[in-house]
């Protein structure tokens, strides 16, 4: 159950290391010429489009995530209270060792879509 809890954490990790970059991304080609030409990498193919048809995809992606993350954040709730329930009912008592760490450190790269701004013409 306490890795149920500590996979929930590095997804919600993830997850919010994913919209800061899109927040950042977004930030940098917000002001930018519509016309002007970008790329985006979707999947593993990097596509050439321009600002005006990658921001809405870019804030469309953002919001998903936010979404996906306020869903496992009442998820990792509802298992807390369900891990404290079970420890109430067989009156159970967890010690913690010294050397043991509340959340995973490795993390996954990050997925494979980007966008990158070309020069301006």
């Amino acid at each position: 159950m306490h890795s149920e809890i500590n996979q929930i954490y590095s997804k919600i990790t993830e997850l919010e290391m994913e919209v800061s970059e899109h927040s950042l991304v977004i930030g940098a080609i917000q002001p930018l010429d519509p016309s002007r030409r970008c790329y985006r990498m979707v999947g593993d193919v990097l596509v050439e489009r321009t600002v005006e048809e990658v921001l809405p995809a870019v804030q469309r992606n953002k919001e998903g995530l936010e979404e996906v993350i306020s869903r496992l954040n009442e998820a990792l709730e509802k298992k807390k209270k369900e891990i404290q329930e079970f420890e109430l009912k067989y009156k159970i008592k967890i010690k913690k060792a010294d050397n043991e760490t509340k959340e995973d450190t490795n993390q996954k790269e990050g997925s494979a879509q980007g966008v990158l701004v070309g020069p301006a013409s």
